[in-house]
């Protein structure tokens, strides 16, 4: 994993984490190490990880979660949309959290190496909002997933 993935990145400043154990709390769920350990991690990530990511980096930093755990805490986070799964095709669903104020993003998936990177782009979002105009619906959320060969594969 790259230093982007490290568990040992500054928790951001937005309160996810304190809206996370509020939402579990007042949805009747305990404090608890794993659930934390999950929750700072989730905190300091720029993209989506698969639970298996989840569990390898926790171990790495020390924190060993049982892969169980991992899913059911990813799980209990999804139903009060503190994440979101985030389907890249590579038949593993990735997750990341769901936070007001970061950059909405998209992914770009290399078919060689599997690595998943975050991408923005300003002229894709007028893109997407022109066609809500002129499409019988309402485009409330959209996901892009662009697939390829990464630079260094490619090279």
């Amino acid at each position: 994993m790259s230093a982007a993935h490290s568990p040992s990145v500054a928790i951001r400043e937005d309160g996810w984490i304190e809206r996370a154990e509020a939402a579990l709390a007042a949805a009747g769920h305990k404090r608890g190490g794993a659930r934390r350990a999950v929750l700072e991690l989730l905190d300091a990530q720029r993209c989506a990880l698969t639970a298996v990511e989840i569990e390898d980096e926790l171990r790495l930093a020390e924190r060993r979660v049982s892969r169980a755990s991992v899913y059911r805490i990813l799980e209990e986070l999804e139903r009060l949309r503190l994440v979101q799964r985030v389907e890249t095709g590579q038949a593993m669903v990735r997750y990341e959290r769901v936070c007001e104020h970061d950059e909405h993003h998209h992914h770009l998936v290399c078919d060689c190496c599997g690595i998943v990177m975050p991408f923005s782009d300003d002229a894709l979002e007028q893109a997407i909002s022109s066609l809500s105009r002129r499409v019988p619906l309402t485009v409330s959320e959209h996901e892009i997933v662009l697939r390829g060969e990464c630079r260094d594969c490619a090279a």
